[in-house]
Order: structure tokens, then C-alpha cells, then sequence
């Protein structure tokens, strides 16, 4: 067993010892400082920066050269060249036709939960009087046109099409654009379960474009290779891999984004009360999207660490993607945090601030009302991350690495923007005007007092 140290006192001793599968870390008597948890905790990383130099050239070309760099692009790194970039409104239909009656009943399902949690979220406009005469309105107003990514790779993601459309149309976006890589399988079309899935919820506009390039040519625009507009959106949102996070990185100066996603991310803070079947098959859950996710277990309890460890083996011989799985689980971003107690848990994971949060413990609630970081909340055992996923109403485009400590999942608030309307009059702003001018002087902005006091001024 190695000892790792963040200062001088046993107190701050952490000790970390190393398995084939979820390296267990000791915070027991350990020091839970936020800055010592930071550093002591499981965490992966993605280096945007290091690709920057790859992809700001993809960038470029599409910003110089529109659509026809952009396909030249898929051809390079999807191994088809679409006809089109605007997918036909024909393909939508016929996906449409040709989905799995049970893929298209559980979106359906989706999709009314989503609309209805989300339809809660809209905020209404206020106005509040300041004085006599003096009113300032916040109206509420949506992005005009957005730009939906949806990936590709390990997975197909009808479910991110769900989350980014709908609350851009609860917010009232009054036009969607969805990108997502060509396949070969499929002509150069996206998936056609990423198809049907926008035809569902009445999204005629998909671009199938993908990667660096898809992002650069929704912030960018251009021309189709039928002459047809491709134009430029406000906001891009949406997950993607490390490349796609780079290019809405170098385009956020010309258009709003949602987050930079990095891989995804459980923690599961438990007792001796939880089911190890159950911790074992979430952690296996997430670690499933990619050799880079997260899966962390905070738990009190010395006994269901070791449960979970047996169990996690035991479900990984039945995984269809094992492999993948166990990078994940093995990796450094992975691991089984020991406590003393779960109030020292709740430090725990409110310094991880992790993407999906499980609380597997006797009393969920109250732990769950102590919890001030993460980017969504399941609470007890049958409220596992997968229905979040999916059909739970909520959100799954979350905040990652670390970042629930500030922000927060993709809602109908990500697609409007408060705009404040000051409207005064004559005696309203008379009254105030002293106090205007005093402070202009204040910060030697001599003209910003003049402003108002020619107002009032009589020749």
C-alpha cells in the first residue's frame, strides 16, 4: 500500500492502493481541505489544448472555403463524402417509417417527460418599479437559431437529439439546425435512428457533418453543393469528443456554447445499506461510453467496497463492450473513494462536483439537501444515472469535470437571453440625476454626468 502526502501531518496522509479493477483510495483520517481534496481525488483529463493545433486548421479551411472543406473533411475523417450537406426531407421521412416501433414508442416516452420538465423551466418576464416613473422590465427572449450537435463513434445518441431539442423549443428557438457525422453504412446520411428521431420532434433542418468541421461550418455558414444556404447559427450545443470540444472552444468568440464536454462522469456516494449489484452495474453504466469516463463510488462502508469489486468482475464477464468498460474502471479517472462518515462523504463529492451524482444511502434526502455540487441528483436505488439518461424528463447534458461547481445542465434558460428595458421619466430621472453625476465624476467618466445634465439644462 503506497502513501501519498499533501502536507506534513499524518492527518493529511492519504493512502492509495492499487488493483486490476477500481484502485481504492483511503480519505479516512485523511485531511478534506478543498484544495487537498482536488488533488486527492480520482479525476481524468483531456487536453484541449493539445489538439488545438489540429483542429484550428480544420477551422479555418471551413470558415475560408464553407461547405465543400467541410465535406472534404468527412471524407478524410468518416470515409464518405454526403451528396449534400442538408439531409433530404425524404430521408427523414422514410427513417421515420423504417424505426423500430419499440425505439420509436420509448422516444415518444422521452420526449413527453422532457417537454414536461422543461416546460416548468421557462422563466416569465418581471417588472420592477424603482421609483415613480422609474420601471425596469427583464423580458426573456430566445436565441434565434441554434445549432444542435449530435455525435457519432462508440454509440448512436437518439437521446442527445431529445435533450438539445427540447428545451430549445420550450425556449422558443425559432430555428434548429442538427449536425451529425455521415456514415458510410448509411450513404452518407447520419444515422437513421438520429433521422427519425429528429422527424419525431419536427426538426426538418440536418446537416450531416460532423467533428471539427461540423461545428466550424454551423458557426460559419456557407453555400450547399446544391447552391442552397447553409446559414450561420448563434449557439452551438451538444456533446462530442475531444475534437468537437476544441473547435466550439476556437468558435465561441462568433457563437454562444452550452459547455466544453468533456467524458462523462458518476459518483456514487453509498453506505452499508446499498445494493453492490446496484453500484457495480451503475459504475459499469457509465464507464460504458468511453475507456476515458469516470466511474467513482464515496462510500463509508469498507465491506460494500469489497462487494463492489467482486461484483463489477462478475457483471464485466457478461458486458458486451468489457473492454472498453474495463480501460474505463482501471484508469486513474476511476476509483473507490473510504470515508469516515457520510458527512465527510458529502465534502467528498461536493469537491469531485461530478456530471451524475447517485446517492445510495438509508436517508437519500437529507443527505441530497446538503449537496451544493453536481450537475444532477439520483437519489436512492431505484433512480439509477441509466434513466436519466433517457427517460427520467431531466436533462443529460451536464457539466463535467469539475465544472458543476459553477454551471449548470443544458435547460430552457441555455436558449434565452434576459434583456432589461430601463424606462424612465422627466421627474424620474431628475431625481436620481445628482447621484448619476456624482458618480460618473466619481470614476473621471466626466461625459456620462453631462449626458444627463444637459437633459435639464435650459438655455
Amino acid at each position: 500500500m503506497a502513501y501519498v502526502t499533501d502536507g506534513p501531518t499524518p492527518s493529511d496522509a492519504l493512502r492509495v492502493s492499487g488493483s486490476s479493477l477500481l484502485r481504492r483510495i483511503d480519505m479516512r483520517g485523511a485531511s478534506l481541505s478543498p484544495s487537498h481534496l482536488r488533488s486527492a481525488l480520482p479525476r481524468g483529463g483531456t487536453d484541449v489544448d493539445a489538439v488545438l493545433p489540429t483542429v484550428r486548421p480544420v477551422v479555418e479551411a471551413v470558415r475560408d472555403r464553407g461547405a465543400e472543406a467541410a465535406l472534404e473533411y468527412c471524407a478524410q475523417f468518416d470515409g464518405v463524402r454526403p451528396a449534400t450537406v442538408r439531409v433530404p426531407a425524404a430521408e427523414l421521412e422514410r427513417a421515420l417509417d423504417e424505426l423500430d416501433p419499440a425505439v420509436r414508442d420509448a422516444l415518444e416516452v422521452a420526449i413527453v417527460r422532457a417537454r414536461a420538465v422543461h416546460a416548468d423551466q421557462r422563466r416569465q418576464d418581471t417588472v420592477t418599479t424603482v421609483a415613480d416613473g422609474a420601471t425596469v422590465t427583464e423580458r426573456w427572449v430566445p436565441v434565434e437559431r441554434v445549432g444542435l450537435y449530435v455525435p457519432g463513434g462508440n454509440a448512436v445518441y437518439p437521446s442527445s437529439v431529445v435533450m438539445n431539442v427540447v428545451p430549445a423549443q420550450t425556449a422558443g428557438v425559432g430555428s434548429l439546425v442538427i449536425a451529425s457525422p455521415p456514415q458510410a453504412q448509411f450513404g452518407g446520411l447520419p444515422h437513421p435512428t438520429i433521422l427519425a428521431a429528429a422527424r419525431l420532434l419536427g426538426v426538418e433542418e440536418i446537416w450531416a457533418v460532423g467533428g471539427a468541421q461540423g461545428v466550424a461550418l454551423l458557426a460559419h455558414g456557407g453555400t450547399d453543393t446544391d447552391d442552397n444556404e447553409l446559414a450561420p447559427v448563434d449557439m452551438i450545443t451538444g456533446p462530442g469528443n475531444i475534437y468537437v470540444t476544441a473547435a466550439k472552444r476556437l468558435c465561441r468568440s462568433l457563437v454562444g456554447i452550452d459547455a466544453e464536454a468533456g467524458p462523462t462522469e458518476i459518483a456514487i456516494l453509498a453506505d452499508e445499506t446499498a445494493d453492490p449489484v446496484h453500484v457495480a452495474a451503475d459504475l459499469i453504466s457509465q464507464a460504458e461510453h468511453d475507456v476515458l469516463a469516470a466511474s467513482v463510488l464515496v462510500t463509508t462502508s469498507e465491506t460494500l467496497a469489497d462487494a463492489v469489486v467482486t461484483e463489477t468482475a462478475a457483471q464485466l464477464r457478461t458486458t458486451v463492450h468489457a473492454e472498453r468498460v474495463t480501460a474505463a474502471l482501471t484508469g486513474p479517472q476511476s476509483g473507490i473513494v473510504l470515508v469516515d462518515d457520510i458527512s465527510a462523504g458529502i465534502k467528498v463529492v461536493n469537491a469531485y462536483a461530478a456530471e451524475h451524482l447517485e446517492i445510495q444511502t438509508a436517508e437519500p434526502v437529507p443527505v441530497a439537501a446538503r449537496v451544493r455540487n453536481a450537475g444532477a441528483i439520483f437519489l436512492g436505488p431505484w433512480s439509477p444515472v441509466s434513466l436519466g439518461d433517457y427517460c427520467a424528463g431531466s436533462n443529460h447534458v451536464l457539466p463535467t469535470a469539475g465544472c458543476a461547481r459553477h454551471s449548470s445542465g443544458l435547460s430552457v434558460q441555455t436558449f434565452l437571453r434576459g434583456i432589461h428595458i430601463v424606462d424612465y421619466t422627466e421627474a424620474a430621472l431628475k431625481e436620481v440625476s445628482g447621484h448619476v453625476i456624482t458618480l460618473a465624476n466619481a470614476e473621471n467618466l466626466p461625459a456620462h454626468g453631462e449626458a444627463v445634465r444637459r437633459r435639464f439644462e435650459r438655455s
